[in-house]
């Protein structure tokens, strides 16, 4: 599975930065942003915020993972037969 990695520049906090993630993260992270009624810079503002470590790209697709996670469990859950 391919996916191409480009580089966006997105404004965090007044400053202007670049990030460099897959079209798969990009997508996922807008996805998230538009079921929150949110903007994509809007997100990366709130994850970098949020973040402990030192960089941004990881933290978003960490971000974006952990919610890809979340809805999958969700999902999971409501098919589960009562024991």
């Amino acid at each position: 599975m391919k996916s191409a990695i480009v580089k966006r520049s997105v404004v965090v906090g007044g400053h202007k930065t670049s990030i460099t993630l897959e079209d798969a993260f990009w997508g996922a992270l807008k996805e998230i942003a538009q079921a929150k009624g949110s903007t994509v810079t809007q997100m990366v503002t709130e994850i970098d915020r949020m973040r402990e470590g030192p960089n941004l790209c990881s933290a978003i697709r960490l971000f974006v993972l952990d919610r890809v996670r979340s809805q999958k469990v969700g999902a999971t859950e409501g098919k589960r037969q009562p024991q």
